[in-house]
């Protein structure tokens, strides 16, 4: 007797842990009764007969997400390979569409990104595929919740979170990303250039008007003092003339001495000799003598040239008449 009660305690015991059950949190299970649906149960302690009711499955409500890898062709022939990511769940009051319709979602998912990406794609060139890559999502987003709605699934957001060409053409662009900085570089660099030499074109100006501003001035000044010189000379009994050569003579003597002065000067003045510079005084006397002299016959001869200019020529016609009266 003894065996027999164990046996039906334990027979009870497994029978009340049977028919109770508990349904985690975003979850539903599935419970069916001699292979037929019978219900849904949601979160919490459940209870189902033993060995009549049976739980056929669970649905996991939650967010969930799917990376796709495609592999595809652009429309200027470049093949690339592109990440999609799907995020997508079940609606709660849909379990049983997408329970029984679908028996694998995710190669159903798989499939429809395949389709619409390999549609999308050929119609752009590489560089449109990385700048239109939420167009690409989208699309795949509206097609993908056409389809999956169906079966009780809703799409909640498509990404392309990698687009990855041939190493090949990623070097050519890296490449042609570079040509294009040096070529920016290149152009800044001829502008500052450009820059540098217009400054210093307008400094050196700015440098040869100044300097020729001060030679005129120091000219200028120069030749002042050469006026009060000659009107000193003048004054102790020295014409003109020879005030002007012993200035000159002056001048050329400082020069010399300003020569003599330099240590590193490699300048020649000719001639150089002591003679030099009594020969040239002479000859800038004589010089301003001669010159005074071709002035004044000068003007002696226009005082005389002006009154034959004013004589009037004879009148030959008064003459002839008093020859006729005659």
């Amino acid at each position: 007797m003894s065996t027999i009660l164990l046996v039906f305690l334990f027979f009870g015991l497994f029978i009340l842990f049977s028919s109770f059950f508990t349904v985690k949190q975003q979850t539903a299970v599935i419970i069916e009764r001699f292979g037929k649906f019978l219900s849904i149960r949601q979160s919490g302690l459940q209870l189902k007969i033993p060995l009549i009711d049976r739980i056929a499955g669970r649905v996991n409500l939650k967010i969930q997400q799917l990376d796709v890898i495609i592999e595809t062709k652009t429309k200027d022939n470049v093949f690339v390979k592109l990440k999609v990511s799907v995020q997508f769940m079940v609606v709660k009051d849909t379990v049983y569409d997408a329970f029984y319709k679908l028996e694998y979602p995710h190669d159903q998912i798989t499939s429809y990104v395949f389709d619409v990406v390999r549609a999308e794609v050929p119609k752009l060139i590489l560089d449109d595929v990385f700048e239109r890559k939420d167009d690409i999502a989208i699309a795949v987003k509206r097609e993908l919740n056409e389809a999956m709605t169906t079966y009780g699934y809703t799409i909640i957001n498509t990404l392309v979170t990698d687009i990855d060409p041939d190493i090949q053409v990623k070097n050519a662009m890296n490449r042609i990303n570079a040509a294009d900085r040096e070529k920016t570089v290149a152009e800044f660099e001829a502008e500052a250039s450009r820059i540098r030499i217009v400054a210093k074109a307008k400094a050196e100006a700015e440098s040869k008007r100044l300097q020729g501003q001060g030679i005129a001035d120091q000219r200028r000044e120069i030749a002042k003092g050469l006026v009060e010189s000659v009107d000193v000379l003048n004054k102790v009994g020295i014409n003109s003339q020879e005030a002007s050569a012993l200035i000159v003579v002056t001048q050329h003597y400082d020069t010399l001495q300003a020569i003599g002065a330099d240590t590193n000067s490699n300048l020649i003045l000719l001639p150089n000799s002591p003679q030099a510079g009594s020969d040239m005084l002479n000859n800038m006397v004589a010089s301003f003598t001669a010159s005074n002299l071709v002035g004044e016959s000068m003007k002696k001869g226009m005082k005389i040239d002006k009154p034959l200019k004013n004589s009037k020529p004879p009148k030959e016609n008064d003459e002839n008449q008093e020859e006729e009266q005659q």
